[in-house]
């Protein structure tokens, strides 16, 4: 369990290495030292390939929707604040039956904990059978208010099954997206969240490092 008493940071992104889980057919993630100290070189300096939407990273309503704000359009406050995370506790999908005892309010920022957390144990492997939301669940998220929505494996929609549907509909709403947090060191309730991408021009996305603190009641 979370000690919500404490006023630390917890980190929920995960490390990005070389050959690290990445979503089929988008560029793997590629670091390779260019310059190194231990070699006699008289500085480190490495050489990054990826995807931009590598590890934890913000999906922009540019990915799927044409002429759609980019991520170098994303006001900083939007990831930051309260935020609250929510386990899941289906081991398939995110339903609606479940959603519903959530009490949404207009404008939350929603982190959802599944038994996806559990792959980042194995970084290098991708799992196609993750937890993932429904057409039917992320059209009654759709009409919630909610302002992001966070997920602990790569996609908001299934692997296969919907995805881009599922993507459409959420950032249609105005919903933006964190995809690829580690939420297994942080328990269901309140926090304070701070995730910050990348701001790549005209951007579909970015990686980014996120945060949470658990908020102290006064």
């Amino acid at each position: 369990m979370t000690n919500t008493s404490s006023n630390r940071w917890i980190d929920i992104s995960v490390e990005l290495s070389e050959g690290m889980v990445h979503w089929p057919g988008d560029p793997a993630i590629n670091i390779v030292r260019v310059q190194d100290l231990d070699k006699g070189d008289s500085h480190t300096l490495s050489n990054l390939t990826m995807g931009s939407h590598s590890g934890t990273h913000v999906d922009a309503p540019a990915h799927f929707i044409k002429g759609a704000p980019s991520i170098s359009d994303l006001m900083p406050d939007v990831l930051i604040g309260p935020a609250r995370v929510i386990e899941i506790t289906d081991d398939h999908s995110v339903n609606v039956e479940e959603l519903r005892r959530h009490q949404f309010q207009t404008g939350e920022r929603i982190l959802f904990k599944t038994s996806n957390s559990a792959f980042w144990h194995d970084s290098t492997r991708f799992e196609p059978d993750f937890v993932h939301f429904t057409v039917d669940s992320a059209a009654y998220l759709a009409q919630t208010g909610i302002s992001v929505i966070g997920v602990d494996y790569l996609s908001v929609g299934g692997y296969q099954q919907n995805g881009s549907q599922v993507h459409r509909l959420l950032l249609e709403a105005g919903i933006w997206l964190i995809e690829g947090l580690d939420l297994s060191p942080v328990g269901a309730g309140k926090y304070d969240l701070i995730c910050l991408p990348l701001k790549i021009k005209h951007g579909d996305g970015a990686p980014a490092r996120a945060v949470l603190r658990p908020t102290v009641s006064a």
